[in-house]
């Protein structure tokens, strides 16, 4: 008996989640709310209610050869760094090389996914879904949650006293379309995040004045690195990361800071944070810089409070204004979970930020509820292709007491290294979490063997980028044209 699969979102989560549950024989049935796929990435002129929500220039900051499928290269004419419109083109390509679409059902939101009565022995989901204003129920023997965490604004408007006297226009930064509503405006944007930073040197454009208002600063890195290449490639190798773990902390901060500081000296900019480099969600932006030295972009510290015209900021100064956006990110709830899972405090325990370790039968899993210090796409996949084996039962869990110290074990390493916020609850750092899911698949890279058997592919591997091909080398899934592909990676990369 084929055991069937329900897949919540149809963004570049729920695509992977639909080809790994084919690859291992399972039969997923993807419910999508809107009529396309894409997810955040499908730009749409007016935000819709419960979907990530993406303005009209918006530009990945992964690069095309790190945040591909592991099987499916994007074309070597697509630019390194790609824009939402490009970033759509690859999906669909994705999902019509592999047949996709046909298990998705478009226009068709989940209401409640609850146990059946009998779960504790069959792990069953009830699924009642809605479309066209019909409800409909259905069994289902596993659920992959692929909704992602970019679509509930986060808005404390609490902590911004007098924003209710305010005549201007405020918004969130995902109601942000595009800069001409903000034409010869005195623009604020509270929050120096990677929309913040983007969204003050776009409004800068139109705007009579643009003043990007951080409580901490931020380290800001460029996409491009050393000799013109990708931040990421340089970066991501499994070399530096074995030099990284041989060093102090403080040690590579000061490494990377003086790097960044180089670049431009960010206390001359007003940036500096407090904090170590390490210790937040980096924040890249090429044009940030160019944008304060012109004075198009006046960086302010937090806002203190709004008058009717104003803001005044805790250093005392005031600024008059016409509109704030708040680039101060979001949170994530899943209410159609019913009882099942908890979010406080954008917290959430999950084995390997995956599994509730609570449920009799791993048949729940999250997929893509991560923030990377990498491409989000190569995860989710790798995590969908350990969700179908747990499914299958061909991969076990460990036992709920494992899975909670575990649990825990990362959440404290969490809250030591990074500042408290909203951002550092489900952070990740990409090889090491890569390596620990390909550890439970099955499908690591085996360096040693790959120096005994084919030094080539092991020094491309072990030097060069940590591309989402080194998962497909080996074990279940293993793709005949990994080896080729890590191989003539950096020609895609320079073409």
């Amino acid at each position: 008996m084929v055991k069937t699969v329900a897949i919540i979102g149809g963004g570049s989560s729920g695509l992977c989640a639909i080809k790994a549950c084919l690859q291992e024989g399972l039969e997923p049935i993807c419910f999508e709310r809107t009529a396309d796929i894409g997810g955040l990435w499908r730009f749409e002129e007016y935000p819709e209610e419960g979907r990530a929500s993406i303005y009209r220039s918006v530009i990945i900051n992964t690069s095309k050869e790190m945040m591909c499928f592991s099987d499916f290269p994007i074309p070597e004419d697509f630019p390194n760094y790609m824009h939402n419109s490009k970033i759509m083109e690859y999906f669909r390509m994705y999902a019509q090389h592999f047949d996709l679409l046909r298990h998705v059902h478009f226009r068709t939101s989940v209401c409640r996914v609850a146990k059946r009565p009998d779960f504790a022995t069959t792990g069953q989901w009830e699924v009642v879904t809605e479309s066209e204003g019909k409800q409909e129920a259905a069994i289902f023997d596993a659920v992959l949650v692929c909704t992602g965490h970019h679509t509930e604004a986060h808005l404390p408007l609490s902590t911004f006293p007098g924003i209710e006297k305010f005549k201007g226009r405020y918004l969130h930064s995902r109601d942000y379309k595009d800069a001409r509503d903000f034409t010869d405006k005195r623009v604020i944007v509270i929050g120096i995040g990677n929309s913040g930073s983007d969204l003050a040197v776009e409004i800068s454009q139109t705007a009579k004045q643009v003043f990007l208002s951080t409580r901490r600063g931020a380290w800001i890195l460029n996409r491009v690195g050393d000799q013109g290449y990708p931040i990421d490639i340089i970066f991501t190798t499994r070399m530096k990361m074995f030099l990284k773990n041989l060093l102090s902390p403080s040690m590579v901060s000061d490494f990377a800071e003086k790097q960044l500081n180089t670049r431009f000296n960010h206390s001359h900019y007003g940036l500096k944070p407090k904090h170590r480099i390490l210790d937040q969600h980096p924040t890249i932006n090429d044009d940030l810089p160019n944008r304060i030295i012109s004075g198009r972009v006046l960086v302010k510290p937090n806002v203190q409070q709004f008058t009717e015209t104003s803001a005044i900021f805790s250093d005392g100064t005031r600024e008059d204004i016409d509109a704030v956006v708040f680039a101060t990110g979001y949170s994530f709830s899943f209410p159609f979970l019913e009882g099942c899972v908890k979010v406080v405090e954008n917290q959430i325990p999950l084995y390997k930020f995956m599994f509730p370790p609570n449920l009799e039968k791993p048949t729940l899993a999250f997929i893509g509820l991560i923030q990377p210090l990498g491409a989000i796409m190569p995860i989710s996949e790798l995590q969908c292709r350990w969700a179908t084996r747990v499914f299958k039962g061909l991969n076990k869990l460990p036992p709920r007491q494992d899975m909670e110290a575990d649990i825990e074990q990362k959440r404290e390493a969490m809250a030591k290294r990074y500042v408290k916020s909203q951002r550092h609850t489900i952070q990740v750092d990409y090889i090491p979490y890569m390596d620990e899911l390909a550890c439970q698949v099955g499908v690591k890279p085996n360096l040693l063997t790959l120096f005994l058997t084919d030094p080539k592919l092991a020094l491309e591997v072990a030097f060069g980028p940590c591309t989402p091909y080194q998962y497909r080398l080996r074990g279940p899934g293993e793709w005949a044209g990994a080896r080729e592909a890590i191989l003539t990676q950096r020609q895609r990369i320079i073409k």
